[in-house]
């Protein structure tokens, strides 16, 4: 849904507004913001520790009519642990001059108060006999719906060591905060009168802080039920929400306060930010809304920040509500002179930086770095984490002696390189480092900022402190930075991690770094920096995205590029942060399930599947591009996914809302656009991606993501119109052709069941003799041909083997389900384990083909490929054709090859969901908002279950489904035709050639001609642009736009990119690989005919 304009526009948060105060709001001195009546009860509380009479705790604690029990003494005097003559003070000392507030009483029981006394007494105690001239107070108390902990604090300092209050609390309470379940915080300060002079400063160096935590108990509005989501919009009346004991104490204006912030946080991502004067005081008050679950122990974080400008709290208040809003007030004074107004912005500002990364080990109180510092610190770890230049000039050496073509040596060289990147530079020494050097951290900033604060001083705006620093600092070039980093750094090791520091700054064209809201941090880098020697294929556009309980990356191997964006999930620290975990499911398609990995290896990862993603990519406009984002343990996969889309979003769009979205320094200059794909674990939010993009303005919205669902969001689903097995069929029919072979005499063997995409598809598009499945439930085997009807049965309804009706098996068939244990087969062999005998499945069987549409990956391997001949080297299949991703391994596919099976391998067979994907963007890029959402979605109400009914969709919708299902099919049977034709005439394999294999070299050729043709100047000639673009372009979009107008809406470089990737694949498809010069001429030739006529 797109947010509605904000009525807030015209406030500034978080940035200097157009007056002269940094505060947008002025509030009148006898306005406490909240309102508590008197503890009526105390003294009667205070009777029963201390009289010969107690008082009933239930009266006491909730302020009603004491009724008294009988008791021979009074609980302190009975106890006998203070001297009698001492108790009545004692107790008159704990109520009447501590400042306790009367929050403490209303909640805690006689007894328990009885018991603080005594514990104070003995502090006392000890003081006086280690000849202590303070008193240490702590007390505290939890129960099942509140909490108390009173403890001493000298005010504007944070406490190193001891409980740490506030970051329990963040933890036990405000941090698992719902809209369900929430919990209300109150925090007082004795003696609240802040110091006239610096000499007044001692007297209050051991006050009293107090925090009263308790369970909200919200209001009842049964007037008017709302829904979560209707909640969730701006508007909701702040009183139907609220908890009751904050309703009781707030005053109207604390009342209009909230409700004018909380709508706003409603309508953003971030935190709204507003600062306060409060007339003829020196207190500020600062009051920040935001969502829960946006960030982690962002209260106590905030007290780090203010007491680093100077500034102590008499009063903290945190309320949440029943919208999932959190709203934190805090009560600013400054421990001596005025309140700095630049200090106070400073606060306003840096409490963004603050919610992003509240959990920085680089900055507290007590830091000599800024919260900016920081800030920019921990970004430069996590990049200095991934990017040291780890292997050096010993591995590249080792590597040019090695042949890695050797399955041994480049197995060798792989765990060397592993050990290095391991070992070499750990998350702890660097971050080690960094703490050492705060000097060295703070030049590499101030380059940093002076290169990307973007200045807006043109205008009212008065300078804040971090820009005067930045001023007053002396500004070194990237080179100076790494002369003075050798010269003043003498350890080799502290040096390399500081110099990546350099790199980083010399690396970032853009980053929303300075942008006043935000909720991660992101940078845009160009990625020269990689070594070749690691990353041998150079990459286009890089993205580095940080933010509280996650880090992620973007990778585009091209400037118009798609991919998939995955969430690496971690079971546990070791899996975190181990050198190498993999994680596998049984049902792979379309890439969703290659490895995972860690933190450590994010990056890696990244960068082969983008470059893996390229190669598929070879016949559609789009080049290959990769999104990872690896959350931190107990970290929410939905909140940090928006952030990390939120981040990148800062970058692609500019600025246009002051102080909320500023414009941004731009490097890099050009426009950008990202399109993204549902992968492991973020299928389900594409829909919301794409409504994102449009709430923050995005004109390509509607592309911004593939994979959504189809009556709401125009998506295309691969599995319902089965994209993917139709390019894995234009090779297994492809071969039939070739070879003369009918498809109903065909035995095939099949991994993947009737419950997955490819494996249910490929039943339904099939008419084979399937003699065999193996899917997650076990293994269905049938000599004589699987009962063909009952198959169907599976595929449409999407059931696993296991639901197979055993009756219409034949005489020697069987169903063996993963739980079986000891089960007899036909032939008499006994089955000990139904798991093991599914695992090894595959390779028992004889058949004319096998087609894996799903399994774990390196299922046929070195190790057990030669299972698959007999004693004589006749193989079991003769036919491979590779639906699933990895099932088979390069060194498997070779050896399989040399026993004259003909096998076509994944990147080439299984492309269709990528072409689908790409045909689904250009469907977003070429209709308008209207056009889209009338053609592309289902009206609402309507049925939209695809495989129910076809009547929910526009006949558009249908026949644009028909056109990308007939471009699958014709991109697979020309790459299929070309890859037999250079089979045929220059008899290399079909896949490898000690490395090297025909379907590689044909999307290399294809990836090259489109770089050269998007360098060169043919798109230029309209004619030939016309002409391409005529037939690139699907007619059915052509007829509903207009020709004319469709080009006008494509972005140049996408526009570039179709006629380029059209050009090229037609190409190569008709000459061959090693097609020549002259033949492009041709070609081209041919097309400027084409286009004349």
């Amino acid at each position: 849904m797109v947010s509605q304009p904000s009525p807030l526009d015209h406030l500034h948060h978080l940035e200097v507004p157009r007056t002269p105060s940094p505060a947008h709001g002025t509030i009148k001195n006898g306005d406490v913001g909240y309102a508590a009546a008197k503890f009526k009860g105390k003294a009667k509380h205070q009777l029963a520790v201390l009289d010969v009479r107690a008082v009933s705790p239930d009266a006491l604690a909730f302020g009603g009519t004491p009724r008294f029990l009988l008791a021979p003494e009074g609980i302190v005097t009975n106890n006998g642990f203070i001297p009698e003559p001492l108790v009545q003070s004692e107790i008159a000392w704990f109520y009447e001059s501590l400042g306790i507030d009367d929050g403490y009483f209303q909640l805690t029981r006689p007894q328990e108060v009885a018991d603080h006394v005594e514990s104070l007494y003995g502090a006392k105690v000890q003081a006086h006999a280690s000849h202590q001239d303070y008193l240490e107070i702590k007390l505290e108390k939890e129960s099942d719906n509140s909490a108390v902990y009173i403890f001493t604090s000298p005010p504007g300092v944070s406490l190193e060591s001891g409980p740490k209050y506030e970051q329990r609390i963040d933890d036990k309470y405000l941090d698992i905060s719902s809209a369900t379940t929430a919990w209300r915080l109150e925090s007082y300060r004795a003696a609240p009168v802040a110091p006239s002079d610096a000499g007044d400063a001692q007297a209050v160096a051991q006050q009293l802080r107090s925090y009263f935590v308790s369970k909200c108990d919200f209001v009842d509005a049964p007037d008017v039920a709302l829904t979560a989501e209707e909640l969730a919009q701006p508007g909701v009346d702040i009183r139907r929400i609220s908890d009751k004991t904050f309703l009781e104490k707030a005053t109207a204006n604390t009342l209009d306060i909230y409700q004018e912030l909380m709508d706003e946080a409603l309508r953003r991502m971030g935190p709204v930010v507003a600062a306060y004067d409060v007339e003829k005081s020196r207190e500020r008050r600062i009051v920040i809304a935001y969502k829960q679950g946006g960030t982690r122990s962002f209260f106590s974080a905030l007290s780090d920040l203010y007491h680093s400008y100077g500034f102590y709290s008499t009063r903290k208040y945190v309320e949440n509500f029943k919208n999932g809003v959190t709203i934190i007030s805090l009560y600013l004074h400054p421990l001596q002179g005025l309140p700095s107004e630049a200090s106070i912005l400073q606060i306003i500002k840096e409490s963004s930086l603050i919610y992003v990364l509240p959990a920085n080990p680089l900055f507290d109180a007590h830091s000599q770095l800024s919260v900016q510092e920081a800030a920019y610190a921990y970004c430069g770890w996590i990049f200095a984490q991934h990017f040291l230049n780890r292997l050096g000039p010993a591995y590249s050496a080792l590597k040019d002696l090695l042949d890695e073509n050797d399955t041994v040596q480049a197995g060798v060289l792989s765990d060397i390189r592993a050990r290095f990147r391991q070992e070499t530079f750990t998350r702890g020494s660097i971050l080690e480092t960094l703490k050492q050097y705060p000097d060295i951290i703070r030049l590499l900033y101030i380059s940093f900022s002076m290169t990307h604060y973007y200045s807006v001083f043109g205008n009212q705006l008065m300078p804040t402190l971090s820009y005067a620093r930045l001023q007053s600092a002396e500004v070194l070039t990237s080179e100076q930075l790494k002369a003075h980093i050798k010269k003043h750094v003498l350890n080799k090791h502290d040096a390399q991690i500081l110099e990546s520091f350099a790199t980083f700054n010399d690396a970032i064209l853009k980053t929303n770094f300075f942008t006043p809201t935000k909720v991660a941090l992101s940078f845009r880098l160009d990625p020269a920096f990689l070594p070749v020697e690691e990353y041998p294929v150079r990459a286009y556009g890089l993205f580095l995205v940080v933010g509280d309980g996650f880090r992620g990356f973007h990778l585009r191997m091209k400037d118009v590029s798609r991919g998939g964006l995955r969430m690496i999930m971690s079971r546990n620290a070791e899996g975190y942060s181990s050198a190498y975990t993999l994680s596998f499911r049984l049902n792979m398609a379309d890439g969703a399930d290659d490895p995972a990995v860690n933190q450590r290896n994010l990056f890696d990862e990244v960068y082969g599947l983008a470059s893996t993603q390229a190669l598929k990519n070879k016949d559609i406009p789009e080049g290959g591009s990769k999104g990872a984002i690896l959350p931190d343990l107990g970290a929410s996969p939905v909140i940090v996914f928006q952030k990390f889309v939120d981040g990148i979003l800062d970058l692609l769009l500019p600025g246009k809302t002051p102080g909320v979205k500023d414009k941004i320094v731009d490097l890099y200059g050009k426009e950008e656009i990202l399109f993204f794909g549902p992968d492991e674990g973020t299928a389900g939010y594409m829909a919301w991606l794409a409504d994102h993009a449009r709430a923050r303005g995005a004109a390509w919205w509607k592309a911004s993501s593939t994979g959504k669902p189809a009556a709401t969001h125009g998506g295309v689903p691969h599995d319902a119109f089965g994209m993917t097995s139709l390019s894995v069929r234009g090779y297994t029919t492809g071969i039939y052709r070739k070879l003369g072979l009918k498809e109903e005499e065909i035995r095939k063997v099949q991994t993947g069941g009737p419950d997955g995409d490819l494996g249910s598809n490929e039943i339904l598009l099939s008419k084979d003799k399937t003699i065999t499945i193996i899917d997650g439930s076990g293994t269905l085997h049938d000599p004589e041909g699987l009962n063909r009807e009952e198959l169907v049965r599976l595929a449409k309804a999407r059931l696993m083997v296991s639901n197979f009706d055993r009756s219409k098996l034949g005489k020697d068939g069987y169903l063996i389900l993963v739980e079986d244990r000891d089960v007899t087969l036909p032939n008499g062999e006994i089955v000990a384990d139904g798991t093991d005998f599914r695992n090894t499945a595959h390779l028992r069987y004889k058949a004319d083909i096998l087609v894996p549409c799903g399994g774990r990956p390196e299922s046929i391997n070195v190790t057990n490929v030669h299972q698959l001949w007999d004693s004589e080297g006749v193989p079991a299949f003769k036919y491979l054709v590779e639906g699933a991703n990895l099932f088979v391994t390069s060194n498997a596919r070779l050896q399989l090859e040399r026993k004259g099976v003909v096998l076509f391998r994944d990147s080439s067979a299984n492309k269709g969901g990528v072409t689908s994907s790409s045909l689904e963007v250009l469907a977003g890029m070429s209709l308008n908002d209207e056009q889209f959402l009338d053609l592309m979605c289902s009206p609402p109400g309507e049925d939209c279950s695809l495989l129910a009914t076809a009547d929910a969709f526009s006949d558009f919708y249908l026949n644009y489904v028909k056109a990308i299902q007939q471009t699958i099919s014709a991109n697979a049977t020309a790459e299929f035709e070309t890859i037999w034709r250079e089979h045929e005439r220059t008899g290399r394999p079909y896949t490898l050639e000690r490395l090297r294999s025909l379907s590689d070299d044909l999307s290399q050729k294809l990836i090259k001609l489109q770089n050269e043709m998007e360098e060169s100047s043919l798109y230029d000639d309209v004619k030939l642009r016309r002409a391409v673009m005529a037939r690139a372009l699907p007619k059915v979009l052509i007829d509903e736009v207009g020709f004319d107008t469709l080009l006008s809406r494509l972005p140049a470089a996408y526009a570039h990119s179709i006629f380029s990737s059209y050009v090229a694949s037609r190409f190569v498809y008709r000459y061959g690989i090693d097609s020549s010069p002259i033949d492009f001429h041709y070609f081209l030739q041919s097309l400027s005919e084409d286009a004349q006529q």
